[in-house]
């Protein structure tokens, strides 16, 4: 007892210290798509015990990924007194009993901030109460997206309920915003984060009845404005690409993905998507990268884009480039994980366990598919970045090692032992981790020496 109260102390004195805002993990993958800067401090070894700082029961369900200001951690769930049917792990077919699944019971739509240095839940607060106005595939939740924060505020978006809602750090209610609840084609239930720049917040709705892309205020709510969108379904969350030339909203899409100005007109567009497209896009390098991968369908593809583009840019039949794609690779693209330039490279998780390189600004084939283990299931949660090594989170909830550079090679694996589908936080020399029942914060903890 005396051992863990003094690396709680210790570790909080150190979060006393002045944060800055690259400090912090404020959305879906952090600011720099899941690469974090080396730090020493930061584990690569961890279990249920070792390395844990705290580890703290979140009650319901959810997927949402935590995000980080200061001493908070924001997430969200779902809460039911009903019997619900519990996610399936893996790659497969659901049909109609998995992939379209109905909730007839009450639930709760609850935002939860956990603070940093202890793991206590500091306040919870309830948003909506009712039954889900929407489906969902047994693996996804009523609360998937992921919230977003400027410090100032959090923003919640529940897109099963069409519920966007501003908070302030404290849990209070600021504005909400009713925006509709459609099933989309297939009624997988939805998942696309909402997303912060400036004084606006993002939000992509697509569905089989009312698909947008909307900006509003984010101090009073007031729709900026609305743009619709020929689309069916999407759980991808939309990337703001500042690049040399301007600031760009891209999104993908079943249909096609398409950028927009930071007023809604569109820029640019291409068509040649999968279906069920989930990958957030991403830029390194001056480039974009945008890609799709549901298993057994073709094309799977990843495209690499520079800045200027207006128009459609699709590629012509036969075509690897043009004036603004400057590589695509038809058979890269991933189904549930984003993908992570790291260094020079462009890393690919697939979800049945296998990883692939590729040279980041070219393209090339660095390696082909590689098994990460035999015992590597399905994998849901995008992979992350540090100190010369990429971290790659099983549904397991085990989290495999791999070396970064030219050659795979596996390192390590560190088990939580329970189900994982959330891609987690990194910050400031702690990992952040949600577990299906479960919120860690793992951190390097040597025991002060002096304590008994």
């Amino acid at each position: 007892m005396h051992r863990r109260w003094f690396l709680i102390a210790g570790l909080a004195l150190v979060a006393l210290t002045t944060v800055s805002a690259s400090d912090q993990w404020p959305q879906f993958r952090g600011t720099q798509a899941g690469t974090v800067a080396d730090d020493p401090a930061l584990p690569d070894t961890w279990s249920e015990t070792q390395n844990v700082v705290w580890k703290t029961d979140i009650p319901g369900a959810g997927w949402s990924s935590p995000v980080v200001w200061d001493d908070h951690i924001l997430l969200t769930a779902t809460i039911t007194q009903a019997s619900e049917p519990r996610p399936i792990k893996g790659l497969y077919d659901p049909g109609d009993d998995n992939g379209r699944t109905k909730s007839v019971a009450e639930h709760r739509w609850v935002v939860y901030d956990v603070d940093f240095n202890t793991g206590t839940i500091r306040w919870q607060q309830e948003l909506l109460r009712s039954v889900p106005n929407v489906q969902r595939h047994i693996k996804n939740s009523f609360a998937s997206e992921t919230p977003v924060t400027d410090g100032e505020r959090v923003y919640v978006y529940f897109g099963s309920m069409g519920l966007l809602t501003a908070l302030d750090m404290s849990g209070k209610r600021v504005w909400a915003k009713e925006l509709g609840a459609f099933d989309g084609r297939q009624a997988f239930g939805t998942a696309a984060s909402p997303v912060l720049y400036q004084d606006r917040v993002i939000v992509v709705q697509d569905n089989n009845t009312d698909s947008f892309i909307a900006a509003f205020n984010k101090r009073t709510g007031e729709e900026i404005w609305r743009v619709k969108r020929e689309e069916a379904e999407n759980w991808s969350t939309p990337y703001i690409w500042e690049n040399e030339l301007r600031t760009e909203i891209v999104t993908s899409g079943l249909r096609r993905v398409r950028s927009y100005d930071l007023n809604g007109k569109l820029l640019w567009e291409l068509s040649g998507m999968t279906v069920n497209v989930t990958p957030t896009p991403f830029a390194r390098y001056g480039l974009v990268y945008i890609n799709s991968g549901y298993p057994g369908a073709s094309p799977r593809p990843v495209y690499a884009i520079r800045p200027g583009a207006s128009g459609d840019i699709s590629l012509r039949p036969n075509e690897t480039s043009n004036q603004f794609i400057v590589w695509y690779q038809p058979l890269l693209g991933t189904y549930n994980t984003s993908s992570l330039v790291y260094g020079d490279y462009y890393y690919t998780l697939l979800d049945r366990g296998f990883l692939l390189c590729n040279d980041a600004r070219t393209g090339k084939e660095i390696y082909g598919r590689q098994r990460i283990a035999g015992d590597a299931a399905g994998f849901s949660a995008s992979p992350w970045a540090y100190n010369g090594k990429i971290f790659l989170l099983s549904e397991d909830g085990d989290t495999f090692v791999v070396e970064a550079g030219s050659q795979f090679k596996l390192s390590g694996k560190n088990s939580l032992n329970e189900m994982s589908l959330a891609t987690p936080a990194v910050v400031r020399g702690s990992l952040i981790i949600r577990t299906q029942s479960k919120l860690y914060r793992i951190a390097k903890t040597t025991p002060n020496p002096l304590a008994r």
